[in-house]
């Protein structure tokens, strides 16, 4: 077994390894950036080596650097996480070159499988289903779009070397396909140094479904059963669960079959993932096709340990050190229901726009053998621009669907994060989504579900009232702490027990009677809701039962306000003392001010293009600008039509939120 290993990744995934090795006696060492020198993953490891600069290019994505510190630690092993250098067949070579083992597949797998054109053509000789489409190298947009029309739209056009949900675009149109086969070159060469694109038929309907794959270098090959992995947003994976509620028996065996035969084909061992796309207009579940083989570790893989009982980390550990696998296909079983929530640094209210910046706050909720917590940062540390946005994956375990999926919403109710925008509110809102808890599912479903945008999650008329409750006590509360500071003139005042509350367009009026442990809110002179539970002011989270309904709500003040956070949505409530609110009546209303004159930076990043000059007419959604930020470009379009009066940046420049970036007369 291996002595010491360098983990050549940085966040959660880093630290997720850190962790499995601690536990198996193997010494680690962290490999960070001057982004990440303070770290979670820095601190947790027993070793630690600087790379260099902050960009990846410069730091985690340099392979030489990663062997530098191999030497200088005397690492014996290298564990790639996902990402960056993962799937590089060369770093995988130069490794071995230097004499240190690699945990993950043979440099020859990785090669096959890389490239995705090439991995077609390998799964259909090996008897794998494939998507129609055209696997040859594309010369230009123009071929593209005669392409495309042969396949028949709606078509998709990826990268060759893509993965993550990078270089990808979807075409219903030759106007689409000239839009954007340019931009999924550049994607594809800024991310992964391959500018070639390939095009298939896109499946109408589709389900993406994924078999987890485990070889060792004895011939052993199992597959591990299945993820369903259907929701996503701009091709990227939001939410995933195992098992999928579209599988049965006879499709993941099928499923898994072909998996293997196609690991077995390449010489695959370690973990390892075959991604299918199904037609979920198929109800026999024969229209499965190939679309990739990622020879990684996979972000949601605690979703098949949690169903299964196997480390799939350890695993790959062991594999590398030459260990044959310790089960065969017939000892794996699939026991319960798991889902995995990725929580990202991005603001759902603002069309999922990036967010970066300190976490002031971060508290994730309490982690049991039933809902678990992968992260890579603290309280106080910082959300680059420079990597991925994820902050955390929330996994939950249940031994059925619903269940696990209600643990999700009550984890997501605990999760505090401050500081940046995130995504805990839209994460809630899907798994409540009627629509999801039936397990119909697309890839399409947010785009469908959400067309015109996130704004919150529905609440019914009992979450409402327990709002206005809510509300009312931490008003009542503050008020009864000001007027109990000593030194007043004229000694205490008696904070008054009623409080009008406005929430939802709506007006209540609320007092409560205390008692030991929690209070009775009478609302508009009804009949009193038993309140269990209490909070006080500075207290970050509001615990407890109404009416025996259990909730957990974040509160944050903002003068005579309350903004109350739950179930994925946040409400502003407004709670007054009576005679005051009876003045508030006749207060003037503040207009924000007109900024549909300007284009405004809408988060922080890099100006790569800037696609009109001073004095130029522009129309109603004309692309004006491209924003990177996160290793996602952003197209930014004029609202209206209009004619550009000053040009305030220029591409190169990097922009803060909020900066101007044209004026419009």
């Amino acid at each position: 077994m291996f002595k010491k290993i360098l983990i050549a990744n940085r966040g959660e995934i880093a630290c997720r390894v850190i962790r499995t090795a601690r536990r198996m006696g193997i010494a680690t060492v962290a490999v960070y950036s001057d982004a990440d020198a303070r770290a979670p993953h820095v601190a947790m490891a027993d070793e630690r080596v600087r790379l260099g600069p902050a960009p990846a290019s410069e730091s985690y994505l340099d392979a030489e650097l990663i062997l530098d510190a191999c030497r200088t630690t005397g690492a014996d092993a290298v564990h790639p996480g996902y990402g960056f250098l993962s799937e590089r067949e060369s770093f995988a070579r130069a490794l071995a070159e230097a004499g240190i083992a690699f945990i993950g597949p043979p440099p020859e797998a990785i090669a096959a499988m890389g490239d995705k054109i090439q991995s077609k053509k390998l799964a259909k000789e090996a008897g794998v289903n494939v998507v129609p489409g055209y696997l040859g190298e594309i010369a230009d947009t123009d071929e593209a779009v005669r392409i495309a029309s042969e396949i028949g739209f709606p078509v998709m056009m990826k990268a060759s070397a893509g993965g993550g949900g990078k270089g990808m675009r979807l075409a219903w149109s030759e106007k689409d396909v000239r839009e954007g086969f340019e931009a999924t070159k550049r994607e594809g060469l800024a991310s992964f140094g391959d500018d070639r694109v390939f095009i298939e038929k896109f499946i109408e309907s589709p389900r993406h479904i994924e078999i987890q794959v485990l070889g060792d270098r004895h011939g052993n090959v199992v597959y591990l059963g299945e993820r369903e992995c259907s929701i996503q947003r701009r091709h990227q994976k939001v939410v995933e669960e195992a098992p999928s509620p579209f599988v049965t028996a006879k499709m993941r065996r099928a499923m898994g079959e072909q998996a293997v035969a196609l690991a077995r084909a390449v010489g695959y061992y370690s973990a390892g993932t075959v991604e299918l796309i199904v037609s979920g207009s198929d109800p026999t579940g024969e229209s499965f096709y190939f679309l990739e083989m990622n020879t990684r570790l996979q972000v949601e893989h605690p979703v098949t340990e949690m169903v299964t009982g196997l480390d799939l980390v350890e695993q790959m550990i062991r594999v590398a050190a030459g260990e044959p696998l310790g089960f065969g296909q017939d000892d794996v079983t699939l026991t319960g229901w798991s889902v995995e929530n990725r929580v990202y640094a991005e603001d759902p209210y603002r069309g999922f726009l990036p967010s970066t910046g300190r976490l002031v706050r971060y508290r994730p909720p309490p982690t049991s053998d039933k809902v678990r917590v992968d992260d890579g940062v603290v309280e106080g540390g910082e959300v680059s621009m420079f990597y991925d946005p994820m902050i955390a994956k929330l996994v939950t375990y249940g031994d059925t669907r619903e269940e696990a999926i209600d643990r999700q919403i009550e984890a997501l109710d605990a999760f505090l994060i401050d500081g940046i925008g995130h995504n805990i509110d839209f994460l809630s809102a899907l798994m409540q989504h009627p629509r999801f808890r039936e397990g119909a599912l697309t890839t399409g479903f947010i785009a469908e579900e959400y067309p015109e945008g996130f704004a919150g999650a529905p609440a019914d008329a009992d979450l409402v009232l327990d709002l206005a409750i809510v509300a009312a006590l931490a008003g009542y509360e503050t008020d009864r702490r000001s007027c109990a500071i000593s030194g007043q003139l004229s000694g205490p005042v008696p904070a008054p027990e009623l409080r009008v509350v406005r929430i939802a367009g709506a007006e209540h009026r609320v007092r409560f009677g205390p008692y030991e442990g929690g209070c009775l809110a009478y609302v508009d002179e009804g009949e009193p809701h038993d309140v269990i539970g209490q909070w006080r002011p500075g207290q970050l989270r509001f615990r407890g039962a109404i009416d025996g309904r259990v909730r957990t709500v974040a509160i944050a003040r903002q003068g005579r306000k309350w903004r109350l956070t739950t179930r994925g949505a946040s409400h502003v409530a407004e709670v007054l003392p009576e005679h005051v609110a009876l003045l508030s009546r006749h207060m003037i209303e503040k207009v924000p001010p007109d900024l549909s004159r300007f284009l405004i930076c809408p988060m922080p990043g890099l100006l790569t293009a800037l696609r009109v000059s001073e004095g130029e007419h522009v129309e109603a959604g004309q692309p004006l600008a491209v924003v990177e930020a996160m290793k996602m470009e952003n197209i930014l379009r004029a609202e209206k039509a209009g004619t550009v009066r000053k040009v305030n940046a220029k591409p190169g420049e990097s922009l803060a939120v909020d900066a101007v970036i044209l004026e419009f007369e």
